[in-house]
């Protein structure tokens, strides 16, 4: 089970992810995320990955589309910082979206 929360300031839109990354429920993130995709200029996107239980490589995709969108990450688990930390070399120099809310 995956709970999605997404909450917005002026600032900052805000994502936080409860569960397992994993298994269909990524369809409803995907979905979610690419109907969020446009922002302001002035708004961040952060996701909140500290309540993440598993991650499988379906996940790992979604996270590298959002590093990739230009998101931000709030995770403390030492699996998931290792993570993200591997799949933010992977994204391209220069491939940053113009739907990147962080700018």
């Amino acid at each position: 089970m995956l709970r999605i929360t997404v909450t917005e300031t002026a600032s900052e839109q805000r994502w936080i992810l409860q569960g397992r990354l994993t298994g269909s429920p990524i369809e409803e993130l995907i979905i979610s995320w690419r109907a969020n995709r446009r922002c302001p200029p002035s708004q961040r996107r952060v996701v909140d990955l500290n309540e993440i239980t598993s991650i499988d490589k379906d996940g790992e995709q979604v996270l590298l589309m959002m590093i990739q969108d230009g998101a931000k990450f709030e995770a403390t688990g030492l699996y998931t910082k290792h993570l993200l930390e591997t799949l933010s070399a992977q994204k391209i120099p220069g491939q940053d979206s113009e739907r990147d809310c962080s700018k």
